[in-house]
């Protein structure tokens, strides 16, 4: 929470100057815009949520003959490595990850550790820095060739696979060379706000809690989930959900390892299953779930604009590339609120961009959103090319401050004060 009234100050002022710029260029624009001269462009800002890469599975399924997970899963390829220092948000010491230790206490076959990144994902993570390598330094030269701490700011949830993954794409993205230190942030795990905080929210947690268990009871999901069971060998009363299936499915499936015949012949219906379970927990109409989940983070995604637009901003304040290290648990109420959920679920290595122009001549500024590199439009917005006004209203439902947060999330929690009283 600390971290983000600065930031709260400086998005208001920022948002009225930019409201009174629209304003001005209301009148000549009403009705029908032109097309947009692309070559008029030049890119400003460019902001990237990505999804950490393949890992092993975080919870084994109870099956007689388990998938072997090979400790040469690990091995790191030499074109990955890249040395980084990981701070808490004000630059002080790495915290403790609580997630980390939790996975620490699963051991696979094979002897992997639950939820452990993978060369397998190394290497796309590799390939997605290669990927923004050649959109902003070959392409357009944006970012310098190597890697410039005045230019870049990285933030990246609290676990080791997500840390990783942030290191092999900055390897990949500016070739393993750097003019000064790679600093990683990351923060508390009961304050982090780069995926939905169960902690941290209350209400959050117990409208989840009790959307999953009625889900499990609508008849498409559990008649499904009982076949699919009932096919690979699981008992009915083990706790599987199709979460679990899709985690073990995608991690067997992109590490090609040997896995029950049964599961692979059932793939597309536990994808479909585990999106249609998330939709049940949390969908596009969903506005005040959606505001708990993802509206933090939102907000420092609109900050970052809004700094950028203000003339006032500082330079040394403003970089031109902000990497967030999330998960798919993040992509999927981002995708939902910016009205570009494919229903499907994020794979590994998944990549939200977000692309602020300015035009050279009349100085109006544009949203280029893309996911997985495809270009997207956003909700509100009339193409792909959005003017910032139009994309600033579609964030301004979901995106939410501090103390929005808190007031939204403590409803549960004052509840349960009231009734003890």
């Amino acid at each position: 929470m600390r971290a983000w009234a600065p930031l709260g100050v400086l998005a208001s002022l920022a948002y009225c100057f930019h409201q009174r710029r629209v304003a001005v260029a209301e009148p000549r624009g009403a009705g029908a815009r032109r097309p947009v001269d692309r070559r008029r462009l030049e890119l400003k800002l460019v902001q990237v949520v990505f999804r950490h890469g393949a890992r092993s599975p975080l919870k084994p399924l109870p099956l007689e003959e388990q998938v072997e997970w090979n400790p040469q899963l690990l091995e790191v390829p030499p074109q990955t490595q890249f040395d980084y220092t990981v701070t808490n948000l004000a630059g002080g010491p790495k915290p403790h990850s609580p997630y980390d230790s939790q996975y620490q206490k699963t051991t696979l076959k094979g002897g992997l550790f639950a939820g452990q990144l993978t060369k397998v994902g190394m290497k796309q993570m590799f390939a997605l820095g290669e990927r923004l390598r050649k959109n902003y330094v070959e392409d357009i030269p944006f970012l310098s060739p190597i890697f410039n701490p005045k230019e870049v700011f990285i933030r990246s949830t609290n676990m080791y696979r997500n840390l990783e993954s942030t290191r092999c794409l900055l390897a990949g993205l500016f070739q393993r060379q750097k003019e000064g230190p790679i600093v990683i942030h990351t923060d508390d795990a009961s304050s982090e706000v780069l995926y939905p905080n169960y902690q941290s929210c209350w209400v959050l947690r117990e409208r989840i809690r009790d959307r999953k268990k009625a889900a499990a009871l609508q008849p498409e999901i559990s008649e499904d989930l009982k076949k699919v069971k009932a096919a690979i060998g699981v008992d009915s009363g083990d706790e599987v959900d199709f979460f679990v299936l899709l985690d073990n499915l995608a991690a067997e499936e992109v590490h090609s390892v040997p896995s029950c015949p049964a599961l692979k012949r059932f793939a597309r219906l536990i994808e479909q299953r585990a999106v249609d379970t998330a939709l049940y927990l949390m969908h596009q109409e969903d506005r005040e779930g959606l505001q708990m989940s993802v509206g933090p983070f939102l907000h420092i995604l609109e900050g970052n604009l809004l700094k950028a637009v203000d003339p006032a901003t500082p330079p040394g304040q403003l970089r031109k590339l902000y990497l967030y290290a999330t998960h798919d648990v993040t992509l999927m109420p981002l995708l939902m609120a910016l009205g570009i959920f494919d229903h499907k679920w994020p794979p590994f290595a998944a990549d939200l961009t977000m692309e602020l122009y300015q035009h050279r001549e009349s100085k109006e500024w544009f949203v280029q959103l893309s996911y997985h590199g495809e270009e997207q439009v956003p909700r509100g917005c009339p193409d792909k090319l959005c003017p910032l006004d139009q994309f600033l209203n579609t964030l301004s439902a979901y995106t939410v401050d501090p103390q929005k947060y808190r007031t939204l999330c403590s409803q549960a929690q004052a509840m349960e004060v009231g009734s003890r009283e």
